[in-house]
C-alpha cells in the first residue's frame, strides 16, 4: 500500500516532527499532574487524602460526556482552517492559564474550600486541554493513510510525549533544588503552562500544509444524514476492535499512572530515600522509554502492534513485581527495576494510539462517514479517566490505610505499617493485575496488517466508484 502512493502524500519528517510537538501540549501538563498533583495536594495544600484524590474524580464525573461531545463538534465544524485547528487555537491560551492555578495554595485552611476551589479549576482545566487533545488527536488519522505510517508517527508522537516527560521532571528537579515549596510549584506551573500553550500553536503551524494535501486528494464521503451525538456514540461503541483499543489504553495508561501517584510514597516512604531519588526514579523509567521506542517501532514495522505490547509489557509486569518485594537499601535494584518497566512501557505509548486510526477507517468502511473527533474523543476521555481514578484510587487507599499527612516546611513523618504495606500493594500487585488484562485484550485485537489493507483497498474502491 505505501509504495503506490504519490510521493508528496509521504510523511516526511518535518511533519512528524510538528505533530510530536503538539502532543507536549498533552505530555507537559499530564506528566507533571501524574507525578507531582496527588503530592501537592496531600502535603502542600494540606487537603485530606481523601478529598484529594475526589478533586479529579469530580472533575471526570462532569468531563465524562465533554470529551466525546468535543469530538462530535469538531467532526461537525467547518471553517477555512478546516475541522480539528480552530480548536486548537482558541483552547491552547485557557489550558496553560487554568494549569497554573493548579498550583496555587489559596489561603484558606477550611478543607472543602480548598477542595472546591482545586475542583473548579480541575474542571476548567480539563475543559480546556479536551478542546485542545481531541481535535489534535484526531488529526493522526486526517494526515495519514497506511498501517506503517500510522505506527511510524505514533512511534515520533510517544517519543515527544516521554521527552516532555523527561524534560518537565528534570526541570523539576532544578526548581525544587531551588526554591522551596510552594513557590517551587509555582514557577513550575507558569513554566509548564507556557509551554504547553506555545507547542500547540507549533504544531498547527507545522501539519496545516500536510493536511491541506491530505484532504484534498481524500474525497471526502458525502453524509447522507445528520446523525445525533448519541447515536454516533452508539455506532462507535458497536464497532468491537474499537472496544479492544479502548480496554487496551484504559489498562495501560491506569496501570501506568497507579504507578506514577503511588511512587514519590513509595520511594521517600517505604524505601526512606529523599526526594530527589523520586525525581530520579522517574526520569529513568521516562529515558528508558524512550531508548526504547525506535527499537519497538522498527519491530513494529516487522510483526505487527500488538506483537510488540504482548512482549513488552511482560517486562513491566515482572518489575512491577519485583517492586513489590523489594526491601530498604536495595536502591541499585530499585533503578534497575526501573530501567526493565521503562522499556516495556513504551510499548503502551505506541501500540493503543497506532491502532486508533485503523479502527477510524473500518468504521468509515462500514457507515460510509469519517467520525475521527468520535472515536479520540472516547480515547483522550479514557486518558484522563485513567488519571482520576489512579489518583482517586491511591488517595483512598491510603486514607484508609492511615496516611500521615506531612507538612511541606517538616521532615516526612514515620508512617505506620499498614501505609506502608498499602504502597507496596499499590506499587505492585494492582497494576499488574491490570497490565495483564490489557496484555489479553491485545492477544485478541482483530485488525492485523493485511486486514487493514483490505480495508484500505474496499475503501479506495468505493471513493473511485463515487468519482
Amino acid at each position: 500500500m505505501k509504495d503506490s502512493l504519490p510521493e508528496k502524500l509521504e510523511l516526511n519528517l518535518k511533519t512528524k516532527l510538528a505533530y510530536g510537538v503538539g502532543e507536549l501540549g498533552g505530555a507537559i501538563p499530564n506528566n507533571i499532574l501524574v507525578f507531582y498533583v496527588l503530592f501537592f495536594l496531600t502535603n502542600v495544600a494540606g487537603l485530606n487524602s481523601s478529598l484529594a484524590g475526589g478533586v479529579l474524580l469530580v472533575a471526570k464525573a462532569w468531563d465524562a460526556v465533554n470529551d466525546p461531545l468535543i469530538g462530535w463538534l469538531s467532526d461537525r465544524t467547518r471553517s477555512r482552517l478546516g475541522r480539528r485547528y480552530p480548536w486548537m487555537l482558541v483552547g491552547a491560551i485557557p489550558l496553560g492559564l487554568f494549569f497554573f492555578l493548579q498550583w496555587v495554595v489559596p489561603p484558606i485552611s477550611n478543607q472543602w474550600l480548598l477542595f472546591s476551589y482545586y475542583t473548579v479549576v480541575a474542571i476548567l482545566f480539563y475543559a480546556s486541554i479536551s478542546s485542545v487533545l481531541v481535535p489534535f488527536s484526531s488529526l493522526a488519522a486526517e494526515i495519514t493513510r497506511s498501517y506503517d505510517e500510522r505506527t511510524s508517527l505514533v512511534t515520533v508522537k510517544s517519543t515527544f510525549w516521554i521527552g516532555g516527560s523527561i524534560f518537565v521532571l528534570a526541570l523539576a528537579q532544578v526548581i525544587f533544588a531551588r526554591v522551596e515549596a510552594p513557590a517551587s510549584y509555582l514557577i513550575l506551573g507558569a513554566c509548564c503552562g507556557f509551554l504547553a500553550t506555545l507547542s500547540v500553536y507549533l504544531s498547527v503551524f507545522g501539519t496545516y500544509e500536510r493536511y491541506k494535501i491530505m484532504q484534498g486528494q481524500r474525497r471526502q464521503v458525502e453524509e447522507p444524514e445528520k446523525i445525533p451525538v448519541l447515536k454516533q456514540i452508539k455506532i462507535a461503541l458497536s464497532n468491537k476492535p474499537f472496544l479492544y483499543v479502548i480496554g487496551i489504553y484504559l489498562c495501560s495508561w491506569l496501570g501506568v499512572q497507579v504507578t506514577a501517584a503511588i511512587l514519590p510514597y513509595f520511594v521517600i516512604d517505604w524505601m526512606g530515600l529523599s526526594k530527589s531519588h523520586f525525581s530520579q526514579m522517574a526520569l529513568t523509567v521516562q529515558v528508558s522509554s524512550l531508548l526504547a521506542m525506535f527499537f519497538w517501532g522498527a519491530i513494529a514495522q516487522r510483526v505487527g502492534k500488538k506483537a510488540i505490547y504482548c512482549m513488552g509489557i511482560p517486562l513491566t509486569i515482572c518489575a512491577q513485581a519485583g517492586l513489590f518485594f523489594i526491601q530498604p537499601g536495595q536502591v541499585s535494584l530499585m533503578y534497575v527495576l526501573a530501567v526493565l518497566a521503562g522499556v516495556g512501557l513504551s510499548t503502551a505509548y505506541i501500540v493503543p494510539w497506532s491502532m486508533l486510526p485503523d479502527v477510524v477507517d473500518l468504521d468509515e468502511l462500514n457507515t460510509g462517514q469519517r467520525r475521527e473527533g468520535i472515536f479520540y474523543g472516547f480515547v483522550v476521555q479514557f486518558q484522563k479517566l485513567g488519571l482520576a481514578a489512579a489518583l482517586f484510587l491511591v488517595g483512598r487507599i491510603l486514607d484508609w490505610a492511615g496516611l500521615i499527612p506531612a507538612v511541606a516546611s517538616e521532615a516526612p513523618p514515620n508512617q505506620p505499617n499498614s501505609v506502608l504495606w498499602a504502597i507496596r500493594l499499590i506499587i505492585g500487585p494492582i497494576p499488574t493485575l491490570i497490565l495483564i488484562v490489557g496484555l489479553v485484550l491485545a492477544y485478541f485485537y482483530p485488525i492485523t496488517r493485511s486486514k487493514h489493507e483490505e480495508i484500505l483497498l474496499k475503501l479506495k474502491e468505493r471513493r473511485d466508484g463515487q468519482g
